[in-house]
């Protein structure tokens, strides 16, 4: 089994543009497993709470604009 540091220096061994191949590749990793997991908590019903806030909210029209949200001084 490689453990987190026989990783991390085996990376700084690699040239600039592998580590930049990896990070790549991690970051869509991660986005992976993050797509994953939100399927897995709506299949299981654990954002079933929050989607009905939203959706009485939006009913409501209690919401507001994303940029406005984004970009409010």
């Amino acid at each position: 089994m490689t453990t987190r540091i026989e990783v991390e220096l085996a990376i700084k061994q690699l040239p600039e543009n592998e580590v930049r191949n990896l990070a790549k590749w991690l970051q869509e990793y991660l986005d992976e497993m993050w797509d994953r997991q939100i399927e897995m908590d709506l299949a299981s019903g654990k954002l079933d709470r929050l989607i009905a806030q939203a959706e009485e909210d939006i009913a409501a029209n209690n919401v507001r604009d994303l940029d406005e949200v984004l970009y409010d001084d």
